[in-house]
């Protein structure tokens, strides 16, 4: 196991990590972005229900987006403190700008939950609208104060 080499994330001293939206990676073209919610390691951590209802509204917004066609991946932290977005072939600050408008739009919605049948999830009694728009309402927040120099992980 000794040549086994660490995956990027777990360089990242996650005891200093602060909420924000950080560039995690660059492979090539493709940028994966962690819009870290919650503080690790604070004992605060986000349930099920939130992470899976989140996932759901941001990838069906974000897939319908400005920037739709180049949306490779959007998904949940195993650590529960934030979500994962791979983009290629964007500037990272217009990535920021449309994240920002895709929780807006999360925020103004008012309707059933995107996917929320047993033929198109595997787990669709789980969702809970409510609960991702509290975790996003507070995540705006952050993301308000986020300037792009910001975007590079502080250690």
């Amino acid at each position: 196991m000794d040549s086994i080499k660490r995956i990027t994330s777990f360089t990242v001293n996650h005891n200093v990590l602060e909420p924000g939206f950080y560039i995690s990676r660059i492979d090539g073209d493709i940028v994966t972005y962690d819009l870290r919610t919650r503080k690790p390691n604070a004992d605060s951590y986000m349930d099920h229900s939130t992470m899976h209802t989140a996932e759901h509204m941001f990838a069906t917004l974000m897939r319908n987006s400005e920037i739709a066609d180049d949306v490779v991946y959007f998904g949940p932290m195993g650590c529960q403190t934030g979500f994962y977005l791979l983009v290629k072939n964007h500037p990272h600050m217009e990535v920021f700008e449309v994240t920002k408008k895709v929780i807006e739009q999360i925020l103004a919605y008012d309707g059933p939950v995107f996917g929320n049948s047993a033929v198109e999830c595997g787990n669709y009694r789980t969702l809970n609208l409510d609960a991702a728009k509290k975790e996003f309402a507070a995540y705006l927040e952050v993301l308000k104060n986020v300037e792009e120099a910001d975007f590079v992980y502080k250690q």
